[in-house]
């Protein structure tokens, strides 16, 4: 029923504006002529002005011609406007004697300098500070950073990547929602980044509280990364290929192609990595009379293909289809070994080896339509996305004890499945110059299906247990959202509301036998849950004056349970630990509070920022025994008491001068950390907290040397973190990296030397519920050498490669 209005005010709304648009009656009409080849020029920008402000506009037709209808009768000035080309105004006089004005052949001329067929990637990334997000502006020094996206993102302000479990965060909280191009992906955010070549990246938006148009989820915020998409003329590219040396070498390669061709765009994107990465670490335990230490280590080799296939049809000016499809295939596998040696002569020695293969392939498919209206700024979108993922898992364990000598094997077979679908649509009205209207509808259908199997056998016990686990968990999601905007002369100010209803429904059955007979397991449980929730943003920004602006922001937000959070088949173990999930989870809400001040100087901008969260029923870790394993622990989430964070951060995009630009941000985080955890002494569970201080610094330099060789030095420093059990120690690093351009311009090789002086670990030091320390480590000193190479024509031989075209295949029915 709610839809069902909502798609009846919309239509009123529409019905309303179009009545509004027909109250004029002149007419402007033309056609546009390129100066040199003196042949027409579509899709070029049409702009009518009153008082030097835009009162509406359209593009040009594939045949050169525009017509501009409904305007009342006075005085305008017309802009004509087109990448690489001159801008071109005419002045128009409408009147009762001449309601219709032909201004013939228009004739444009490109600039003194083309521009390429395809994006330019430049040298420098830069920072923009919006309204409701920092817009990240990739170049060539981030690129040049890693191979993936994984890679570049510890270089981004205000975001880590966790160097163990690649877990991404954002302001210090890995309650984050990454998309990709704006769409949500099935594939866990961890291996997402690693999977898409840096190269590939165009923009990363750090929305840290978005409006009401997104949906809630993430308490941190939203990161979205957009990556390359051309649309100009004919055909045209670039290739990127990269090779990092640590202890093995590992191979990234990218090629982005775009066809444009009449009404039609081509693009498509590949990205390709393959390589063998390995780790290891140690863990000492002081826990009374169990006092040992753990050796582990490992290595996985993963091939990773990422195909990204679209194109756009421009039926007319007003509307325009688009379809891509993303198609990500990983295989993956690798080796393990845990090593555990006790203090005491009478405990039992072990270890334990792991043997895995794990694919993934995901499937993404999604369908656009754009309709713009006569008025300028008024659009309707309705966008439908789906997706399939498949990435089963299959690990070999191996463990041997010693004292007396024992062998256990396992096998762990493990069949994931998710499918996705999304519904959008989006309606945004600027009913005035400085009041603008969206109104928008969304629905999200998942399920999740998740079947372990488990097969235990010791052979000198003569014992084999079988097990089986099946989840089955499906989640709906349907919202209406609302916002409005006002524009003062140096206020501005927008107001929203999302309504979502949420619908979760999961089932859970075990089954375990034994040959002995002494487990005989059939357990079956089942979660539901029916929620509504309210969801207001509040946006303010006051615009000083040209140098100084200020931002106020508030949203509520959510972080619902994932599927890892509330699955209780098990994640991972090793002989000491296991985790797992807890079906009882509820979702965590967050009221989150933001001020932002951005400074405009002669050499760049500099922004700072505070924000506070208030949290309510927070997810937090909780750790208890293993009622089947007494040396066993469970780590599995809990919901806590009301929490509270708050921090501050300051980012400068600088040009000291014509030679050396700087990037340089800092943050730091105050919050309490709660979670339940085992004392030493009782082995009762118990409620513990700890206030948490967390510092991080990052500075990056670029310096020219001549007109083709630049230079690059970075380094970053993430301070310590306290947590329940452990405090993490400090890390650092410093990269150093050149840049050399070649080919007239249209290529470059880039050469980077990552953690020159090898100081970036993860090491911790611990004391509840008993003493632990350890390190780990991977291959964080790198040398990576990469190539990129850009090709494609101008807008001349773009046209003429067109009207070739469309010659040749007249008579083939293909464009291709």
């Amino acid at each position: 029923m709610k839809l069902k209005l909502f798609v009846f005010l919309t239509l009123c709304t529409i019905g309303f504006t179009t009545a509004q648009n027909a109250s004029g009656n002149g007419v402007i009409t033309g056609k546009v002529i390129d100066k040199n080849s003196q042949q027409p020029i579509p899709y070029v920008n049409v702009s009518v002005l009153e008082d030097n402000k835009i009162i509406t506009g359209g593009i040009t037709q594939e045949n050169g011609n525009f017509t501009i209808k409904g305007l009342p009768l006075k005085k305008y000035l017309v802009e004509f406007q087109f990448i690489g080309y001159k801008k071109v105004t005419k002045e128009v006089t409408l009147s009762e004697n001449n309601k219709t004005v032909n201004l013939n052949n228009v004739i444009i001329e490109e600039e003194a300098v083309q521009l390429a067929g395809v994006e330019i990637v430049k040298e420098r990334s830069t920072i923009e500070q919006k309204i409701d997000r920092k817009v990240v502006n990739v170049g060539k020094d981030l690129i040049a950073s890693g191979n993936t996206a994984s890679d570049i993102m510890n270089n981004i302000p205000t975001v880590s990547v966790d160097p163990q479990t690649k877990e991404l965060s954002l302001r210090g909280n890995s309650n984050v929602r990454v998309l990709i191009d704006g769409k949500p992906s099935n594939i866990d955010a961890g291996q997402l980044l690693q999977q898409i070549p840096s190269s590939s990246i165009k923009q990363i938006e750090l929305i840290t509280n978005p409006s009401a148009k997104y949906n809630p989820e993430g308490m941190s915020g939203i990161i979205n990364i957009i990556l390359h998409k051309n649309s100009q003329d004919g055909f045209n590219g670039s290739i990127n290929s990269g090779v990092t040396f640590g202890e093995t070498p590992k191979v990234n390669s990218a090629l982005n192609l775009n066809y444009r061709v009449g009404k039609v765009n081509f693009y498509s994107n590949y990205g390709f990595n393959h390589g063998l990465n390995a780790n290891r670490g140690h863990i000492n335990s002081f826990r009374p009379n169990l006092e040992n230490r753990q050796e582990f280590g490992g290595s996985n080799l993963n091939t990773s293909h990422l195909v990204k296939l679209g194109m756009d049809y421009y039926i007319d000016e007003k509307n325009t289809i688009s379809f891509y499809t993303n198609q990500n295939i990983v295989a993956g596998g690798g080796d393990g070994y845990t090593t555990i040696n006790y203090d005491s002569a009478l405990l039992r020695d072990s270890k334990q080896f792991s043997y895995s293969d794990n694919d993934n392939y995901t499937q993404t498919y999604d369908l656009a339509y754009k309709h713009d209206f006569a008025k300028k700024g008024e659009t309707l979108d309705f966008q439908a996305n789906f997706s399939n993922t498949e990435s089963p898992e299959k690990t070999d364990f191996k463990f041997n004890q010693t004292n007396p000598t024992s062998t256990r094997f396992t096998t762990n077979d493990i069949e994931r499945e998710t499918d996705y679908l999304q519904i959008n649509l989006d309606y945004v009205n600027p009913i005035t110059e400085s009041i603008k209207l969206e109104l928008g509808a969304e629905t999200r259908i998942q399920k999740i299906t998740n079947d372990f199997d488990e097969t235990i056998s010791e052979p000198l016990e003569s014992y084999n247990r079988v097990g089986n686990s099946n989840f089955v968990f499906t989640r709906n999601i349907h919202s209406l959202y609302t916002n409005f905007g006002k524009q003062w002369t140096k206020w501005s100010a927008q107001v929203g509301v999302r309504l979502e209803q949420y619908e979760i429904d999961g089932d859970f059955q075990n089954v375990v036998t034994s040959s002995n007979s002494t487990e005989n397991i059939n357990d079956r449980s089942a979660i539901k849950d029916d929620i509504f929730s309210v969801y207001p943003s509040v946006f303010f920004s006051y615009k000083m004056n040209d140098k100084n602006t200020f931002n106020f922001n508030y949203s509520r937000r959510v972080d619902r349970p994932s599927i890892g959070q509330i699955s209780p088949i098990r994640e991972w173990t090793t002989p000491l630990v296991e985790s797992r999930g807890n079906p009882a989870l509820e979702p965590q809400f967050t009221n989150s509070f933001e001020v932002n001040y951005t400074r405009t100087t002669t050499i760049g901008a500099i922004t700072a920022g505070i924000f506070y969260r208030q949290i309510n029923d927070e997810i937090g870790r909780v750790i208890y025994k293993n009622p089947d394993n007494n040396n066993q622990d469970i780590i599995s989430y809990n919901n806590f008491d009301n929490n509270h964070a708050f921090g501050t951060e300051i980012s400068a995009n600088l040009k000291v001068a014509k030679w050396w630009s700087i990037n340089a941000s800092s943050d730091a985080y105050f919050k309490t950390v709660r979670g339940t955890v085992e004392n030493a002494n009782t082995g009762n569970q118990e409620r513990a907290e700890v206030d948490v201080v967390i510092f991080n610094a990052r500075m990056n330099h670029n310096f020219v040397a001549t007109k083709k060789l630049r230079f690059n030095l970075f380094a970053m420093y993430r301070g310590k973190d306290l947590g329940l059990q452990f405090e993490r120690k400090p890390m650092y690093r410093m990269d150093v990296g050149s840049t050399y351009t070649i080919l007239k311009g249209k290529g470059s090789i880039t050469a980077r030397m990552n953690d020159v002086f090898e100081t970036m670990n993860f090491s911790f030091d611990g004391s509840i519920p008993y003493r632990q320390t350890g390190a780990f480590y991977w291959e964080s000193q790198t040398f990576y050498i990469g190539f990129n190479y850009m090709f494609g024509g101008g807008k001349n031989s773009a046209l003429q490669r067109k009207q070739r075209d469309q010659n040749e295949t007249q008579g083939s029915g293909g464009l291709l």
